[in-house]
């Protein structure tokens, strides 16, 4: 690879909704996108995310741990072994802890195991350095967002708004000189979003999620229960924050009272109250929010953001891009900037004191 040469980069990405793994390949070398290639789904089982749910929470080591491993891993190359003309692999692995004051981070699934049974080198293990290093370990995909905002042509400031089970925002300022330099990018988790609601549906009436937004649309929210979950002092706490998926998970048994449309009403009402509440700490106001990730295709969750937010709120889809791939995508460039040893975060994305390459390279036997 020359120095400054463009690859094909293949991503993966479990995320904490606990559906399944994507996957997609983007033409960059690490600073700008040249193409977006083909890219891929594979779900879980049922049997596959009740092994992955058992692990949340868990820390290597934990037998539970190794079962989730061995079905992210078998799924995952099951996968990505449908893709040909990749360069370079970056492997996310799935999420089953974060606690970046204490124990740290923790993503399952061994990318080492996958260089060799893809015959591919591998980038993985995205999260730890940073932690290492003090910060949050995530977000992670802000320095993509950086350059998906300059390959759509934004000229002012935006914001990229990802609804997996976690939300997080990326408020850019594309007239920036790069991703690390200072002022160009403010990212933090900003509450709850598919989780409680997936899990709602799940507890009460055997469903993945909330398809279409259909049970909440039939609801209302309470509004006074949003209130009081923005009191929680996490909501006013200045970034850099983050999240584990789990980290409002009582919210489900707060909201036993309710029916359960009104219930997933009001868990979807939480979602986008808090993605306003974030607004306060852009640093110059934005008009457009770009929406990726599962939570978009909620039409009621999106319509509780356009009440609550005084911007356009449109999916990624509106500027050209694939919001069911938008993570996967974003690993396959970072796989390219470790690969160039550029940064993948910086003390305005995760709050690390510095800039910080993570991430690491596993290659294939000769």
């Amino acid at each position: 690879m020359r120095k400054d040469g463009a690859l094909w980069a293949l991503g993966a990405m479990s995320g904490t909704s606990l559906d399944g793994v994507d996957a997609a390949m983007v033409r960059t070398d690490g600073l700008t996108i040249e193409a977006f290639g083909p890219s891929a789904y594979r779900p879980y089982t049922p049997e596959e995310q009740e092994a992955i749910r058992a692990a949340l929470g868990r820390w290597p080591g934990d037998p539970a741990v190794a079962a989730a491993a061995e079905v992210v891993e078998t799924a995952h190359a099951e996968l990505l072994s449908r893709f040909t003309g990749a360069e370079v692999l970056g492997f996310h692995g799935q999420t089953l802890a974060h606690d970046p004051q204490g124990r740290g981070t923790h993503q399952c699934g061994n990318g080492a195991l996958l260089a060799q049974v893809l015959d591919l080198p591998t980038v993985w293990d995205f999260r730890t350095s940073d932690v290492a290093m003090g910060g949050q370990g995530a977000p992670l995909a802000p320095f993509f967002h950086f350059a998906l905002a300059r390959h759509i042509g934004a000229t002012e400031p935006l914001a990229f708004l990802n609804l997996g089970g976690v939300g997080n925002l990326t408020w850019i300022d594309p007239a920036a000189p790069g991703p690390e330099a200072e002022g160009a990018l403010l990212a933090f988790d900003t509450g709850p979003a598919n989780a409680p609601l997936n899990d709602l549906l799940r507890a009460r009436l055997g469903q993945s999620h909330d398809h279409d937004g259909a049970l909440a649309a039939a609801g209302e929210a309470d509004e006074a229960f949003v209130a009081s979950v923005l009191r929680d002092p996490w909501f006013d706490a200045p970034p850099p924050k983050s999240l584990d998926r789990n980290d409002f998970a009582g919210l489900i048994d707060r909201l036993e009272m309710l029916p359960d449309a009104d219930a997933a009403a009001t868990l979807a009402a939480v979602a986008a109250a808090s993605v306003a509440a974030g607004q306060i700490h852009f640093p110059a106001p934005v008009s457009r929010i770009l929406v990726t990730g599962g939570g978009r295709l909620n039409p009621v969750l999106m319509a509780e953001l356009r009440r609550r937010i005084p911007a356009a709120i449109d999916p990624v889809e509106a500027v050209g891009l694939n919001g069911d791939m938008l993570e996967a995508q974003a690993f396959a460039f970072l796989a390219v900037r470790v690969l160039r040893k550029l940064a993948t975060s910086a003390p305005g994305t995760t709050g690390a004191p510095t800039l910080v390459g993570g991430g690491q390279i596993s290659r294939p036997d000769p």
